[in-house]
């Protein structure tokens, strides 16, 4: 199954849900007024994209009908697919990956898929050749480190792990030392996802982060926030939190497969002006795809 292909099977139940009510938009009204951009605005924030983002993508395209002087709804449609990208395009998705070795600090709170999106992007980093050293930063889960050495196990990836309870950042500075020694690519750090105790989590990340700052001071480095994309604006409010306390730099949303709601991508990527890089469309280490703004907005409408 091609890159596409894989995004529109696996955005299948947010596709059929817009269907019915976007669909219904752009066949069901005859010229471009009023009423249209109000049905549009409401099947925007049906798909999750939120009142604040579905207002600004429609008051964006009746400034480009006017402007344009655009007659029909299928050039309406057309249009808006354009500024859904553009509004999706808030910087690289690639991952920043320039040093030897290059930091991915992965965070998110518990049950988003942060352990399993690491073992994929481990698996996919590993096997296009480079050596990938695993941080079992976690150490409040003792199912974390082991579903991480799993990974490890699988997709030919180092590990460095400890004791359940002990500290995360000493476990950071261990995988530090271990993946200079290695000469690793890439470290992956998994951590804690307690966002309850926000007060704790930002004293451990801030922890975790002056340690690769002091031991990898030129090294790349990746704040990647995961987030559920069946939480709907649930996951939108988590982002913001998130990018206050861990100075977010990209985005992988999981589960996407599994909503109708997919539209939380472009609310995420507009409200807080930080990229997606990944998106999680299914089980297989595959089914976590690098994003493509253009190919996410064609699977969807």
């Amino acid at each position: 199954m091609g890159f596409f292909d894989k995004i529109k099977s696996g955005m299948a139940k947010t596709r059929d849900a817009l269907s019915h009510t976007l669909g219904g938009v752009f066949s069901g009204f005859s010229e471009i007024d009023d009423d249209f951009y109000d049905e549009l605005e409401e099947s925007l924030i049906l798909a999750d994209l939120g009142v604040e983002t579905a207002t600004k993508a429609t008051d964006r395209l009746r400034k480009t009908v006017r402007e344009q002087h655009l007659k029909t709804t299928e050039e309406a449609k057309t249009a808006l697919k354009d500024i859904l990208v553009d509004m999706l395009n808030v910087g690289k998705t690639e991952l920043k990956l320039d040093t030897q070795p290059s930091v991915i600090l992965v965070i998110g709170v518990n049950g988003v898929g942060k352990t399993t999106t690491i073992g994929k992007i481990a698996n996919q980093l590993v096997s296009g050749e480079k050596k990938v050293m695993l941080v079992a930063g976690d150490t409040f889960r003792a199912a974390a480190a082991d579903q991480l050495e799993i990974w490890a196990g699988r997709s030919g990836a180092d590990i460095v792990r400890q004791h359940e309870g002990a500290d995360p950042a000493s476990v950071v500075f261990d995988g530090i030392q271990a993946a200079k020694a290695r000469k690793s690519d890439v470290i992956l750090i998994d951590t804690a996802g307690r966002l309850h105790n926000k007060q704790n989590l930002m004293n451990e990340l801030n922890k975790i982060s002056r340690i690769v700052e002091r031991e990898l001071p030129d090294a790349s480095r990746e704040v990647l926030l995961v987030l559920d994309g069946t939480t709907g604006q649930n996951g939108l409010i988590q982002a913001k939190q998130f990018k206050e306390i861990a100075g977010v730099t990209a985005i992988a949303l999981t589960k996407l497969d599994g909503t109708a709601k997919g539209g939380i991508v472009i609310a995420v990527a507009d409200a807080l002006q930080i990229p997606v890089k990944y998106i999680g469309v299914g089980e297989q280490a595959d089914d976590l795809m690098p994003f493509v703004a253009r190919d996410f907005v064609e699977a969807l409408i």
